[in-house]
């Protein structure tokens, strides 16, 4: 559609400098104050818009492609997951789905390592034992944690992320093995020190720390199950800045308070912001309000991904970052 302005709605508040380019190239509708659109808002939205704008507190299902209105052409997701997208059922009513990859890798990595230090050194005891007035002064045997240098490093999906986090890793000083749908190419692996195992079972009884860099699709599901989870040695930590649905949150949760897993570090849960309660009680787990990607520059390459995709729309092309059903 080359020479129209487009409509654009914007689920969520973004950067302002972002905010403002879309309203210069754009007919766009921001999102004020920043809540979470409900279902019928999101409903009229896709009935009055060109491109929706939503991100990945939104859920955009078949029933709710279903009201979309005619006008409806882009979905320009603000985010590199799009698992709460029916991209299969917008394709099929015409609407393509882009999104945003690879802008958030070294944020997250950078995350994934703060995590496997933060459960491994116990940072926050000790910040909440300083914070409160409790400490008392040095002692030999307070606050003993573990090196993270020498420890054997299960990474996950081994994607752009992944690969941030075996860089990171092995400067540390960590061993770095990985399971994925296609092992690395040699010059990849040798890289960082990689060793593939085909056997997610087998890699994970033997890894120190897991760390899950996959995405969540209906086959990583429950990836790592109660029976698992079981496999893990007693004192292996779990860090998770992927996706939570990744991992069954009951099974971590009764492993970590019968001490068959070491700790945790989460960035992000199951079922979003509803927490297990009883993760929040235990000393040996961190946890994080899904802020892994949470930079002012990630966020406004995000943004600037998306105007490129609208623009790209709307001068009659497909957009660079369109996603195909079964890709992710």
């Amino acid at each position: 559609m080359p020479g129209t302005r487009l409509s654009v709605v914007v689920t969520r508040r973004l950067p302002a400098v972002v905010e403002t380019r879309m309203k210069e190239l754009f007919d766009v509708d921001l999102r004020d104050p920043d809540t979470r659109m409900n279902r019928d808002e999101l409903a009229e939205a896709m009935r009055r818009a060109d491109v929706l704008v939503p991100c990945v507190t939104d859920q955009i299902d078949a029933a709710l492609l279903a009201q979309a209105g005619p006008k409806l052409r882009l979905i320009a997701n603000y985010g590199a997951g799009v698992d709460h997208i029916d991209v299969a059922s917008a394709r099929s009513r015409g609407v393509l789905v882009s999104n945003t990859p690879g802008v958030l890798t070294e944020d997250t990595a950078d995350m994934t390592l703060a995590l496997m230090l933060g459960v491994l050194r116990r940072i926050p005891e000790g910040m909440a034992e300083v914070q409160t007035g409790e400490w008392q002064g040095w002692s030999p045997m307070a606050h003993l944690g573990h090196r993270i240098g020498g420890r054997r490093l299960g990474i996950l999906g081994m994607g752009r992320i992944g690969l941030a986090v075996a860089r990171r890793a092995r400067a540390f000083g960590m061993q770095i093995h990985y399971h994925n749908r296609k092992r690395l190419r040699p010059e990849t692996e040798a890289e960082v020190e990689a060793t593939f195992w085909e056997s997610l079972d087998q890699m994970i009884s033997r890894m120190d720390v897991i760390s899950v860099n996959c995405p969540h699709t209906p086959s990583t599901f429950h990836l790592l199950n109660a029976r698992r989870l079981k496999l893990l040695k007693p004192s292996a930590v779990i860090v998770n800045t992927s996706r939570g649905e990744v991992i069954d949150e009951n099974a971590l949760t009764r492993g970590l308070l019968a001490g068959e897993i070491g700790g945790a570090g989460l960035d992000v849960f199951e079922h979003g912001a509803e927490i297990n309660p009883r993760l929040r009680d235990l000393s040996n787990v961190v946890l994080l309000p899904h802020m892994g990607s949470a930079t002012i520059e990630g966020r406004i390459e995000m943004g600037e991904k998306v105007i490129l995709n609208i623009k790209t729309f709307a001068d009659g092309h497909r957009p660079p970052d369109q996603v195909v059903p079964g890709m992710l």
